[in-house]
């Protein structure tokens, strides 16, 4: 097996056990693909197609406002699963875009196959049910360190959370995702 794929299998398998039979059916689904610093993996206007496993790289998810301003929702590294998971799941257009700050290599699981994996192999709706609940916990505690933290508190909450992150992020975009400016970054905030 490719080592991508065993780089997925081994994900799975730190929530579900899994037969040398489940192994095959599961990397079956997914589609390996590589993208390029800069390139977009999604791009707003678009059918999001995919669910992304992230095999190496760095992602940026983000929402374009009507003035042009760039928010960033989220980033995704290694052992990281993203999309614009509204667009995915409702099988309409992105809002979101998803942009690689990293050359990336993700493995991708379009619509049905995810729904056929669920399907038929139960074990599998398990793991993707955890991976929602942690990714719907993340949110929350994003949620609330922006309404109950100051700038400085959030960005210690940010390093404590994602240690690998801040020496991988340029200071122009960790500043965006906290929502200061790349001077009150640098000056400690």
């Amino acid at each position: 097996m490719d080592t991508n794929f065993e780089t997925l299998i081994k994900h799975i398998e730190t929530v579900i056990s899994l037969t040398p039979e489940d192994k095959e059916f599961i990397v079956g689904h997914f589609r390996l693909k590589r993208y390029k610093k800069h390139q977009y993996v999604v791009n707003e206007g678009d059918k999001a197609k995919y669910h992304y496993f992230i095999i190496s790289g760095l992602t940026k998810l983000v929402y374009l406002d009507q003035s042009g301003k760039e928010h960033i929702v989220s980033f995704a590294m290694e052992d990281w699963w993203e999309s614009d998971f509204y667009a995915f799941y409702t099988r309409t257009a992105a809002t979101l875009s998803l942009i690689c700050l990293e050359d990336t290599t993700v493995l991708a699981l379009n619509y049905d196959d995810y729904i056929k994996l669920c399907n038929e192999h139960p074990k599998m709706l398990r793991f993707f049910l955890e991976k929602a609940n942690h990714g719907f916990l993340g949110l929350q505690r994003r949620i609330l360190s922006w309404l109950t933290l100051n700038t400085a508190q959030r960005y210690e909450h940010f390093l404590k959370q994602y240690p690998k992150l801040k020496n991988r992020l340029p200071k122009s975009q960790l500043a965006a995702y906290l929502g200061v400016s790349r001077e009150s970054l640098s000056r400690g905030l």
